[in-house]
């Protein structure tokens, strides 16, 4: 979709050079991503402290079936 928009050249520019980015689309596309996923983290944050449930730890070995041999995965609150 071919959006237009107004924006700092010297803020894209930092952001093109500090990202490595190709394009300014490239530098752009990666904010907007960083930027969700960061106030995604911030809301989750948010619910520290509010749920309550009895958690336990569980710490599994998954096998070479699902293809991931040894690695040992920390699952809390249940079991999978």
């Amino acid at each position: 979709m071919a959006t237009n928009l107004a924006l700092d050249d010297k803020l894209i520019g930092q952001a093109v050079k500090v990202g490595q980015h190709k394009t300014k689309k490239d530098a752009v596309t990666t904010a907007l991503k960083e930027y969700i996923a960061h106030r995604k983290q911030r809301d989750i944050v948010k619910l520290f402290g509010s749920i309550d449930f009895q958690a336990t730890t569980i710490i599994k070995k998954r096998g070479t079936d699902e293809g991931v041999s040894g690695h040992l995965h920390l699952v809390s609150g249940f079991a999978s």
